[in-house]
């Protein structure tokens, strides 16, 4: 089993582990996500669905894992951490090197999935971390979702 380096990320022997885990959990909920999403029809219906779904689900040992949903246009769906930017469009957010990380995460979705490293703000700590995020389409909808992990510098 992979380890954490105290709590601070995922260390470079584990980045595989965490890999195959974001690939694996992003693509059960993309697919149950999708199914469910074929009963909803208004916007508002599927929001709270894909909310309900995904804000209070947390993985990896440390609890550091968590989904986020965009539509393709970058515009936030579900983010728990920080709540306040649910609703908002994030197209235009860049982390500290300038990487606009949603609108990369948006094409690496488009394409069928994919992996976007970037920098932000790691819950609980008041310091930007690396992280590497993977996302990947809900099929049937205009959406895409996502988990990350911190990694080691």
């Amino acid at each position: 089993m992979a380890t954490l380096n105290q709590g601070r990320g995922v260390t470079e022997t584990s980045t595989d582990t965490y890999k195959q885990i974001m690939v694996a959990v992003v693509h059960a909920s993309a697919v149950g996500l999708g199914e469910l999403l074929k009963n909803y029809k208004g916007q508002a219906e599927r929001t709270e669905l894909i909310r309900t779904y995904a804000n209070n689900i947390r993985f990896f040992p440390d609890q550091t894992g968590y989904f986020f949903v965009y539509d393709y246009d970058c515009l936030n769906i579900a983010l728990p951490n920080p709540l306040d930017w649910q609703g908002k469009n994030l197209r235009d957010l860049q982390d500290l090197h300038g990487k606009y990380q949603i609108r990369e995460l948006s094409e690496a979705a488009k394409k069928g999935g994919g992996f976007v490293e970037y920098y932000w703000l790691k819950p609980g700590s008041t310091e930007h971390h690396k992280k590497l995020s993977y996302a990947e389409p809900i099929p049937g909808t205009n959406y895409f979702i996502g988990t990350g992990a911190y990694i080691s510098s």
